[in-house]
C-alpha cells in the first residue's frame, strides 16, 4: 500500500496529499520538518537492517516476523512522511515541450516499474517478510535466499534503487520540495547501499557475491564492475 502511495505523491495525482500539494507553509520551517522526516525513516530504515539490530531484535519478537515487522515500521514511517511532509512549490523547472515532458512521463512509470519487477525477481514474498510467516505457519525452517543474478540483477546490482532514483528525478515539473526529496532519497540510497547493503551482502554471500561486485556495476548500467 505505501508503494503504490508512494507512486501518486511522486507523481502529484489520484492521492489525497502529494509531495507539492497541501498547505505552504515558510520555506526554513518546511525544509526542516521534511529534512527530520526523510531522517527518520533513513535512520529506521538503515538500522533495523543491520545484522547487529536484528541480532538483538530477534531476541524479543523472534525471527519469523522480523522482516514482516521491518516493512511495517517503515511503511509507517513512509504514511507519516506522505501525511505530514510540506510542499515547497517553487519551480525549479517546468518542461514546456510536449515531446520532453512525454519522454519524463515515461522515464518515470519505467522506473517504478523496474522497482516492482526487480522485487520478484530477488524473490518479492522474502522482501516483504511474508514467506518467512508461511513457512513457520507451515512449521517449516525459513531458508534464507540463494545468490543469484538474473534479469535486471545481471545488469546492475541494485535495480530496485535504480529504478527509485529514475522515478524520483524524472518529472516534467520539479518543484524545490520535489528537488530536496529526490536529493535526499538518491544521497541515502547511494551512501547506504555502498557502505552499508553491500557490506551485509558479502557476509551472507562471501566470495560469490565479491566476484559478482566485479562484473556488474552497483547502480548506473553499462559502466564496468566495480565496488
Amino acid at each position: 500500500m505505501a508503494f503504490l502511495y508512494a507512486i501518486g505523491f511522486v507523481g502529484n495525482f489520484i492521492v489525497p496529499k502529494s509531495i507539492d500539494s497541501g498547505f505552504v507553509s515558510g520555506t526554513m520551517r518546511s525544509f526542516l520538518i521534511n529534512a527530520f522526516l526523510l531522517g527518520l525513516f533513513a535512520v529506521q530504515h538503515s538500522v533495523m537492517a543491520r545484522p547487529w539490530f536484528k541480532k538483538w531484535w530477534t531476541k524479543i519478537i523472534g525471527h519469523t516476523i522480523e522482516r514482516s515487522t521491518y516493512v511495517l515500521i517503515a511503511s509507517l514511517l513512509l504514511f507519516l512522511l506522505y501525511w505530514k511532509w510540506h510542499p515547497m512549490t517553487s519551480a525549479i523547472w517546468n518542461t514546456e515541450s510536449g515531446a520532453f515532458t512525454l519522454v519524463l512521463n515515461i522515464l518515470f512509470w519505467l522506473g517504478w516499474l523496474i522497482v516492482l519487477l526487480s522485487t520478484f525477481m530477488v524473490s518479492h514474498f522474502d522482501l516483504f517478510g511474508l514467506k518467512q510467516v508461511y513457512e513457520n505457519f507451515k512449521s517449516r525452517q525459513y531458508q534464507f535466499p540463494k545468490f543469484k543474478a538474473n534479469y535486471f540483477y545481471a545488469i546492475v546490482r541494485h535495480p530496485i534503487m535504480l529504478g527509485f532514483i529514475i522515478a524520483f528525478w524524472a518529472a516534467p515539473t520539479m518543484t524545490l520540495g520535489h528537488l530536496i526529496f529526490s536529493i535526499a532519497t538518491t544521497a541515502y540510497i547511494l551512501i547506504a547501499v555502498k557502505y552499508f547493503e553491500e557490506k551485509d551482502l558479502i557476509k551472507y554471500h562471501g566470495a560469490a557475491y565479491q566476484e559478482y561486485q566485479k562484473k556488474v556495476p552497483m547502480i548506473i548500467p553499462f559502466t564496468g564492475g566495480s565496488k
